[in-house]
């Protein structure tokens, strides 16, 4: 009876799952989209569940490392969430590196912030930043190390800022023109430079705390909310859900639906 108890709250967290990995896998492209909503979608996933997902494995793989002496995100590559934190940014980097774009005379700037920040975000996974404690410092771990992580780090963000003020807000040239834009369109620009805002003013805050030796886990946790959000925006996440949350409901009371639509999917 308790397994089949389990299995009923189980079953609908599954579906909802396949759901939206179905919805985003046959998410139809625009003409002129040379990475679609989906790849943008992962992009902002990744940098919203890095802050949530690094506390919760560091204490389920407890390192002898209290929560209390980490003073920043990246000081979790010390303690055993370090596999999410550099594999996390590792796939980061490789979705940024094959980041598109538009196929318009903006395109190029796409490419090469996608470049740039895909560069930074390995910089950051593979230079660590300094161990909370000298007993977890690597033998290999010099100051230049630390040097070339706080580097990558301010590129990655300013890159990341760069692409929800002055990117994300471009419009096709042959589209209509700014003041002809639609009213969601408008509203997306907003959110878009409000990110970029919130990103800028937390690398002066975590600047300000660094150099008054306090913590900076916050400014960059902020800071890469912002960053998440202005990437599942861009993606349109909010029509992908509303898209997930039917067909869940669909499945839900028709589970066979579900195995149907599965078996029928075609590679493109």
């Amino acid at each position: 009876m308790a397994t089949d108890g389990l299995a009923l709250l189980v079953w609908p967290v599954i579906v909802v799952f396949v759901g939206v990995a179905v919805v985003i896998a046959n998410q139809p492209p625009s003409t002129k989209d040379l990475s679609t909503h989906s790849h943008r979608q992962l992009i902002g996933y990744a940098g919203l569940t890095l802050p949530l997902a690094l506390p919760c494995l560091a204490a389920l793989r407890a390192t002898g490392l209290g929560v209390a002496e980490l003073d920043s995100l990246s000081a979790y590559y010390y303690t055993g969430a370090v596999a999410f934190f550099t594999g996390t940014l590792v796939a980061v980097a490789a979705f940024l590196f094959t980041y598109r774009g538009y196929d318009n005379r903006y395109n190029v700037y796409d490419r090469i912030a996608g470049l740039v920040a895909g560069a930074a975000a390995i910089g950051v996974a593979v230079f660590p930043t300094a161990a909370p404690k000298e007993s977890l410092k690597p033998s290999w771990w010099i100051d230049l190390t630390g040097y070339i992580h706080f580097g990558s780090a301010l590129v990655l963000f300013l890159t990341l800022a760069c692409f929800a003020l002055f990117l994300f807000t471009r419009t096709d040239p042959e589209g209509p023109k700014p003041d002809k834009l639609p009213w969601d369109k408008k509203l997306r620009n907003v959110f878009y430079i409000l990110c970029g805002v919130v990103m800028l003013a937390c690398l002066i805050w975590a600047g300000i705390a660094l150099k008054n030796d306090k913590p900076i886990y916050w400014p960059e946790t902020f800071a890469l909310g912002a960053f998440a959000l202005s990437w599942l925006v861009k993606g349109r996440f909010e029509a992908t859900l509303l898209d997930a949350g039917k067909s869940t409901l669909r499945y839900v009371r028709h589970p066979g639906q579900l195995v149907e639509r599965i078996r029928t999917l075609k590679p493109r």
